[in-house]
């Protein structure tokens, strides 16, 4: 069997390794060494925003495990993250449970509230089913602001920061708490589709009337993707609340749910690196522009005073621009960048 790019594989054990060849080996090896020496080279702010990348990187590769790998669009992720940081929360600061085991417990709970707004993905498709995800979005949204036991009517939980955890080596400690969670959770989603389960959804994305010809439960299959897609945006929804050390409904909105889309659409639908790129795409893009907006602020302060137009502005040109050009994501362009150097100088 032979892949896209000319690797060919003779057996099935050699085309379910994650590296083929000795080049993907080395980049592999140079990402782990950037991440390990990245705590030394950034200040604390930009380290702060590498921590908020690990947390949203969780969160998109879950919602392209429902959009991207099974065709099931979503719109209520911020409600997702709502429940698993709410659910962690309560958990660990009301009932005692150690911080590991509450956000076991969130992630299964996040998970089944999942499988739960995933029935309507049985009868629904399409715009409709965005509709119906939509609606979840503002269910959880009105549960969360309206019900006074969640927050004892304090609109918000405090979480008590983590006891390893120290205010002068804040933003260090909790990079290496959340980098080997975020490289399992990736490893994990990659690992998912080289699986039967993985499999099926695939399959009741390209067609589900064929998957159903060929023997895949399309009634266990979409529950079960939206039950996973869940599981992984509810991981990262507790990893926030116990970052932020503060959860309140006003960080789960709708915004949040299109900027996770935003994420998986520039990245590449269907692709779990494409899942972290846009994640690191979308959460740079403010940060760089806010730098770019104190940089001018003298010179041109009505620049400075429009700052949070100029972000949504070119958030939106950004989304177009990428649907246009290169509708596959930043996966399929590093994928064309790398296909180029290999068989350069031929144009094949």
């Amino acid at each position: 069997m032979a892949t896209a790019t000319g690797i060919h594989h003779r057996s099935y054990r050699a085309e379910l390794r994650l590296r083929h060849t000795k080049a993907e080996w080395f980049r592999f090896g140079l990402v782990v060494v950037l991440l390990l020496v990245v705590p030394y080279l950034l200040n604390t702010y930009w380290l702060g925003i590498a921590n908020s990348i690990l947390i949203a990187v969780v969160g998109a590769v879950g919602l392209n495990i429902l959009v991207g790998f099974t065709g099931q669009i979503s719109l209520g992720q911020g409600g997702f993250l709502a429940v698993g940081a709410y659910t962690s929360a309560i958990l660990s600061t009301r009932a005692g449970l150690p911080v590991p085991l509450a956000v076991v417990v969130a992630v299964l709970v996040t998970a089944g509230v999942g499988a739960l707004f995933g029935l309507p993905a049985l009868r629904l498709k399409g715009l409709y089913l965005a509709i119906a995800t939509l609606a979840s979005q503002e269910i959880i949204m009105f549960v969360v602001r309206r019900w006074g036991f969640l927050t004892e009517d304090r609109g918000y939980i405090e979480v008590p920061r983590l006891g390893f955890i120290e205010r002068e080596t804040f933003e260090v400690q909790w990079y290496w708490v959340l980098l080997p969670i975020t490289f399992l959770a990736v490893l994990m989603a990659r690992n998912l589709f080289r699986t039967a389960l993985g499999r099926s959804f695939m399959a009741v994305r390209d067609q589900d009337i064929a998957a159903e010809a060929i023997g895949v439960n399309i009634t266990r299959t979409k529950v079960t993707a939206f039950a996973v897609s869940s599981g992984f945006v509810g991981l990262s929804g507790a990893l926030s609340a116990y970052y932020t050390e503060t959860v309140t409904w006003e960080r789960f909105t709708l915004d949040v749910s299109v900027l996770y889309l935003a994420m998986i659409i520039v990245g590449g639908l269907g692709s779990i690196a494409g899942s972290v790129y846009g994640a690191i795409f979308m959460m740079l893009l403010p940060a760089l522009l806010t730098e770019v907006g104190d940089k001018v602020r003298d010179g041109a302060p009505f620049i400075a005073e429009q700052l949070p137009a100029i972000k949504n502005a070119v958030f939106g040109i950004a989304i177009i621009t990428f649907l246009l050009i290169e509708p596959r994501g930043l996966d399929r362009i590093w994928s064309r960048m790398k296909d180029y150097v290999r068989f350069w100088p031929f144009r094949y």
